[in-house]
């Protein structure tokens, strides 16, 4: 069973890779990448502020869905 664990600092390596993972295929949506991801997670007053970084070729053409 999973827990959701709160007032954490960090991610794991591993949690950090499943969460690109996952990443990919949303941003793959919007955009072609070169397909190498990087996650940057700094605590801030509020929480936290995530970056996530990779490089698009190209912003792909997309539709509101209907």
């Amino acid at each position: 069973m999973n827990t959701i664990l709160n007032e954490r600092e960090d991610m794991t390596e591993e949690e950090k890779q499943l969460f690109l993972h996952d990443l990919k295929h949303v941003c793959g949506e919007y955009f072609e990448a070169d397909g190498k991801y990087s996650l940057d997670m700094t605590r801030t007053e509020k929480g936290f502020s995530v970056c996530i970084l990779f490089d698009a070729v190209r912003v792909k053409k997309f539709r509101k869905p209907r």
